[in-house]
């Protein structure tokens, strides 16, 4: 046996006894390995130095060797550094929408969250359409590509117009139908044309496509038409990303002449409007989809379940016609085939049920009711805030705060003071005019609690100011 292979046995005989030993363990003295291996002291000093460089033994002068111990949270770190350089500079930041997405901890009260309390998700409702769905002697087999031709039906009749069923692709929510038609609809590095302020998930996923997100100024009326021709003009963008409906975070529901206006500037820039119309089911006041206008195959339009069900049904369609449309279905194909059946069928099993119209009216009912009582109670405890207005529905009040207030400093403060409530700098795409929040009324458990969560907000203003 040569020295080399030697030091390679004792040193694998070593590596069996640590780990049959544990971490910590005293490994044999190096006389008993040289008596019970017949080897030299190089050749038990090498084994051992080998064990070392490796980590498993540590050597203890005047003490011995042992098992390295344990480290409470795993080994050392790998350095992944060199992913830096190979991933480049194109960085998605998702800190936005996890924000957006985080529950509140035990005893704060949520004044943020953009989905519905469970004690107003039709959650029983759900689980007997689920339970329907999965009987039919289908619900497992793959559905068509583009998504069940009942549900795309129903969806292009929810939009309005002439709208088909082969005009609708199902899609797995509102945010992957926002991801698709970036892609689809804009070549990276390129302008996306976005109302400011805007919901910070199409921001993420504007960026995340490579796009560059120009801000289109809003007033109380939403998106200002002659400053959208002006955008289009100065930045050659071909996409303009449009919240007509309830707009989040300002509440803004689009009239139905600047509808025809924003069209008609889309149409005269040669342009896309993805219209997001996410909140069309939070209130009974809806004015017409632009889809529903649209005579030029200028408008796709998205509309999800998500917002008025519950936030794990994530159907949502994505409308649109022409080279636009196959674009669409190409990128849904290529990411994730299709929608599983399964819960397609369930949502077409609620919206076809006589629960869907009763749901609608208690959820109009309770945004009323929360809606009020949150503008009320705000005015009350914190006249030094404003407004913005006072939307037709929705779940959000958009609020712009004294300019002498460092907004991340409230959030923070409220934070600790146990209320959660939305910063707004996370709604702007660029420069901010100045401190905003947003603020829910339909994440609290009942109208004691969102009357609470104001009380500790406003607490928290009056110290900082």
């Amino acid at each position: 046996m040569n020295n080399d292979s030697s030091i390679a046995q004792v040193a694998a005989m070593l590596r069996e006894e640590a780990t049959r030993l544990g971490p910590g363990a005293r490994l044999p003295s190096s006389r008993e390995i040289m008596r019970r291996h017949n080897v030299s002291p190089v050749t038990v000093s090498r084994a051992i130095g080998q064990l070392a460089a490796e980590g498993r033994v540590v050597a203890k002068p005047g003490s011995g060797v042992f098992v390295t111990p344990q480290v409470t949270g795993g080994r050392d770190a790998a350095d992944l550094s060199w992913q830096t350089v190979a991933l480049g500079d194109r960085v998605v930041d998702g800190d936005p929408v996890a924000t957006l997405l985080a529950g509140a901890p035990e005893g704060v009260v949520p004044l943020t969250g953009g989905y519905l309390r469970a004690g107003l998700r039709p959650d029983k409702q759900l689980a007997a359409a689920a339970a329907r769905a999965v009987r039919r002697p289908d619900a497992w087999a793959m559905p068509p590509l583009a998504g069940l031709i009942e549900l795309r039906r129903w969806f292009a009749r929810q939009a309005g117009g002439d709208m088909t069923a082969a005009d609708a692709l199902i899609v797995s929510g509102g945010q992957a139908a926002l991801t698709h038609a970036f892609r689809a609809l804009a070549a990276p590095g390129t302008p996306v044309l976005v109302e400011t302020p805007t919901y910070p998930g199409a921001l993420t996923a504007a960026r995340a496509a490579g796009l560059r997100a120009t801000a289109v100024p809003m007033d109380r009326d939403g998106v200002r038409p002659e400053l959208l021709a002006e955008a289009f003009a100065v930045t050659g963008a071909r996409v303009f990303l449009c919240q007509p409906t309830l707009h989040n975070p300002s509440g803004a529901t689009l009239t139905v002449e600047r509808r025809e206006q924003v069209l008609q500037v889309a149409r005269a820039a040669g342009a896309f409007v993805i219209e997001d119309d996410f909140a069309r089911y939070l209130t009974e006041q809806a004015p017409p989809s632009l889809a529903s206008m649209d005579q030029h195959g200028t408008v796709v339009h998205v509309k999800s379940l998500t917002k008025i069900l519950s936030p794990s049904m994530r159907v949502a369609a994505v409308i649109a016609r022409g080279p636009a449309a196959h674009r669409l279905k190409a990128s849904q194909l290529v990411e994730s085939f299709f929608v599983a059946r399964p819960l397609q069928e369930t949502a077409l099993e609620f919206v076809g049920s006589p629960a869907w119209p009763r749901h609608l009216a208690a959820v109009h009912a309770e945004i009323r009711t929360r809606r009020d009582a949150l503008a009320t109670a705000l005015a009350a405890r914190m006249p030094q805030a404003e407004v913005h207005l006072l939307p037709i529905g929705g779940m959000h009040l958009w609020v712009r705060l004294p300019a002498e207030v460092d907004e991340n400093a409230l959030v923070e403060a409220a934070r600790r003071n146990g209320v959660l409530v939305s910063p707004g700098r996370m709604y702007y795409p660029s420069e901010p005019p100045g401190p905003r929040i947003r603020v829910t009324h339909m994440a609290a458990a009942d109208l004691a609690e969102l009357h609470e969560g104001v009380r500790r907000l406003a607490r928290t203003l009056t110290a900082i100011l």
